[in-house]
C-alpha cells in the first residue's frame, strides 16, 4: 500500500541536507559547547552557525535569536514573560479568536492571574481585521500577539499593518510564525515585530528545537532559570544536534523560497481535480488570495471528517471536526469564521510540502473518488 503523506502543516519529513548536517554532531563533536576546551570548539561553532542561518530566513541579527524546544515554549516564553514584566504598567492583551493553542492556552492562564485578553473575532475567510486590532488598544495594552498564517484554513494575517499599529502605540507585538517561515517571506524589520516564535519541524528540521526572536532593544526575562546559556534567556546546555537541524533547514528554506508558486500551482491543480471528482460538493475554506500557498482545507457538503480520512487509509491528512456520540463538533477556528456544523462537519486539510508530487494528488483524488462514491 503506498502512503501519501498531505499533512506538512502537522510536521515535515527531515530534510535530507539536515540529516547530513546533523550526523557529525552525533558521533564525532560530542562536546558541550559552553566549555572552553578542544572538544567544546566544533560545537560552539556550530551552535553560532545555527544562530546565524535562522537570523538570515527572517532578516535578524543572530544575536536577536535564542534557541528553544519548540514553538510551544517560545510562545510561552513571551507572552507570560511580557506579562510578568509588565503587568505594573498594564495587564491588557489583544489577540485573535484563531489562535493554535500555544498561544490560546498561555493566555488562558495569565487570565487566571489578573489579565484582561481581547480576543478580536476574524471575518469568514478567517482573517482579522487590523483595524478592529487599533480600535481594542487601551492605554494599559502591553501586548499584541497575532499568528502570522493559521495552521487550519492557511489565511495569512496583515501582521506588516499590526506591526506598524503596535510600533506607533509603543505596544509590544509577537508573532507565532511556524506554519509561514519557508512558505511565504517572514522580514521582521518590514513587518515591526519585536517576537517571533520558530517551530522546527514545520520546517524540515527535526522536532523538540525551534527558536525565538527577540528585537534587539526589547528585554525579555529569562523563563527557564539554571546557568547563563543563549546570553542568560534560557537556561540548559545547548541542544547542539538539534540547533544545527534548525539552522540548515532555515538556510534551505530561505534559497528555496522561490519555489512557492510551484507548490501553490499544485494545489491549485488539487482543487481542479477535487472539484472535478465531487463536483458542486467542495467548499474551500480560508482566503481565496491572502493564504500560505501549500494549505488547502476543503468541506465536503453532507459527509463526515472523520469518516473520510478513515475510508483512505492510505492518505494522511487532517480533520477540521470532531463525531462523538452522532455530534460533529467543529475545530474553534471553523467555529471563529463563522462556519456551521452542517457546513463544517466534512472538512478536511490537505497540506502539501516540499515532496509532494502530482502523482500524490492525482492518486489522493482516485482514491477519494473510488470510496466515497
Amino acid at each position: 500500500m503506498k502512503h501519501i503523506y498531505l499533512d506538512y502543516n502537522a510536521s515535515t519529513p527531515l530534510a535530507s541536507e539536515v540529516v547530513e548536517a546533523m550526523t557529525p554532531f552525533l558521533t564525532e563533536h560530542y562536546g558541550n559547547p559552553s566549555t572552553s576546551h578542544f572538544a567544546a570548539i566544533e560545537a560552539k561553532k556550530a551552535v553560532e552557525k545555527a544562530r546565524e542561518q535562522v537570523a538570515s530566513l527572517i532578516g535578524a541579527s543572530k544575536d536577536e535569536i535564542i534557541f528553544t524546544s519548540g514553538g510551544s515554549e517560545s510562545n510561552n516564553h513571551v507572552i507570560k514573560m511580557v506579562f510578568e514584566q509588565n503587568k505594573h504598567k498594564g495587564k491588557h492583551i489583544i489577540t485573535t479568536t484563531i489562535e493554535h493553542p500555544a498561544v490560546a492556552a498561555p493566555l488562558r492562564y495569565l487570565e487566571e492571574k489578573g489579565a484582561e485578553v481581547t480576543y478580536i473575532p476574524v471575518d469568514r475567510y478567517g482573517q482579522v481585521s487590523a483595524d478592529e486590532i487599533e480600535r481594542a488598544i487601551r492605554p494599559d495594552t502591553i501586548l499584541i500577539t497575532v499568528m502570522h498564517a493559521n495552521n487550519e484554513v492557511g489565511t495569512l494575517q496583515p501582521i506588516e499593518k499590526i506591526g506598524k499599529i503596535a510600533q506607533s502605540q509603543d505596544i509590544l507585538f509577537h508573532t507565532d510564525a511556524a506554519q509561514s517561515l519557508g512558505k511565504v517571506e517572514v522580514n521582521v524589520m518590514k513587518q515591526s515585530v519585536d517576537f517571533l516564535s520558530i517551530a522546527g519541524h514545520k520546517l524540515y528540521a527535526p522536532k523538540g528545537v525551534g527558536a525565538l526572536y527577540i528585537r534587539k532593544g526589547r528585554q525579555l526575562p529569562s523563563y527557564i532559570h539554571g546557568a547563563g546559556h543563549e546570553n542568560g534567556l534560557r537556561a540548559g546546555t545547548e541542544n547542539v544536534l538539534l540547533i544545527v537541524g534548525l539552522g540548515t533547514a532555515c538556510e534551505i528554506a530561505k534559497q528555496r523560497l522561490d519555489q512557492a508558486d510551484k507548490i501553490k500551482a499544485l494545489k491549485d491543480d488539487f482543487l481542479t481535480l477535487l472539484n472535478e471528482a465531487f463536483p458542486n460538493q467542495i467548499r474551500v475554506n480560508g482566503h481565496p488570495t491572502s493564504c500560505l500557498p501549500n494549505t488547502l482545507n476543503v468541506s465536503f457538503q453532507g459527509r463526515i471528517g472523520q469518516d473520510i480520512l478513515a475510508a483512505v487509509p492510505e492518505v494522511a491528512a487532517s480533520t477540521g471536526s470532531a463525531c462523538h456520540s452522532g455530534e460533529v463538533t467543529l475545530s474553534p477556528v471553523l467555529q471563529a469564521m463563522g462556519i456551521t456544523p452542517e457546513k463544517g462537519q466534512g472538512t478536511i486539510r490537505f497540506s502539501l510540502g516540499r515532496y509532494t508530487t502530482h502523482n500524490d494528488i492525482t492518486a489522493t483524488v482516485d482514491l477519494l473518488k473510488e470510496r466515497l462514491s
